[in-house]
């Protein structure tokens, strides 16, 4: 596998990595990672896809090879920030973005809040909490849960990165994580995704406080639901069907689009890219094609 090169660009003063596989004569294409994540996630997808697009793939902050950032100001919308100075400084626009999970999230807002910059939009199980996680959380009072946020926040201020001894030790985690990988595919995202330590072990690249995400301050649902109805593109949702994500289609939050298709990937989990990587390029090139 021949692969991208790395580059740095700058977005509310960090430091923030993306890889970039070359064809700069080619239509644009932003691949988003998902949390806990990095941009050689994508390799796969981008080996497919490199001859016909000019491919740039981000670390998202916190994330890869990117700074983490000060505060750990990891919501969504900071995250859309840097992904909109991404397409503005590459000047990628008409842009067409996969991206996945949290990545997904970030993409389907970025498109309803600059649609006339997006060509098409691909995410994979990026609609966050089902409607019925939701309803559960709504039980509880803002007061709630902005305490239970802050003291969870407090317990885990002084959380140290896991140190695994060996690289074949991280690999198993990362199987562990996703138990549709093969062993090829485990070595590649924890080679990338792991920095060894001076004491010789290896611990994952992102910030831990990542894992905190939006907290009480995010976006509401209805928040969300109008800005995707604000998107212009076409928009293709993919879903493994043995993942937990909740069916778009059977819960109704397809409807908040105006022009979207769903797609179920048959025996693949929550990374369909990786489980069933044939099934999901078979499902994206109709959609790119169309």
């Amino acid at each position: 596998m021949q692969g991208p090169t790395s580059h740095l660009y700058f977005s509310q003063r960090l430091r923030l990595h993306y890889v970039d596989w070359g064809n700069e004569n080619a239509p644009a294409l932003l691949l988003i990672h998902g949390g806990r994540d990095h941009c050689r996630n994508w390799d796969w997808v981008a080996e497919r896809l490199r001859h016909r697009y000019h491919i740039i793939a981000p670390d998202l902050r916190g994330h890869g090879d990117s700074q983490w950032a000060t505060g750990a100001s990891y919501n969504e919308i900071n995250y859309v920030y840097d992904i909109a100075q991404l397409v503005h400084q590459k000047r990628m626009a008409p842009v067409t973005i996969i991206a996945h999970s949290l990545g997904g999230s970030i993409a389907l807002l970025y498109s309803g809040l600059f649609p006339e910059t997006v060509a098409k939009v691909a995410a994979i199980e990026g609609l966050g909490p089902s409607p019925d996680m939701l309803e559960r959380w709504r039980q509880t009072t803002i007061e709630q849960r902005v305490r239970s946020w802050i003291e969870m926040r407090r317990e885990n201020a002084g959380r140290v990165a896991r140190k695994y001894p060996t690289i074949e030790d991280a690999i198993a985690r990362m199987k562990e994580e996703n138990t549709h990988l093969n062993d090829a595919q485990a070595r590649h995202l924890t080679i990338h995704g792991a920095v060894q330590n001076e004491d010789g072990t290896f611990s994952w690249k992102f910030d831990s406080l990542v894992r905190f995400g939006n907290g009480p301050a995010g976006l509401s649902a209805e928040d969300q639901h109008r800005i995707w109805s604000c998107i212009t593109a076409p928009v293709l949702l993919v879903r493994g069907m043995e993942s937990w994500a909740s069916d778009p289609v059977a819960d109704g939050r397809i409807a908040h689009f105006k022009n979207a298709k769903l797609a179920n990937i048959e025996r693949a989990g929550h990374w369909s890219h990786h489980d069933q990587l044939d099934a999901f390029m078979e499902h994206v090139d109709g959609f790119l094609a169309g």
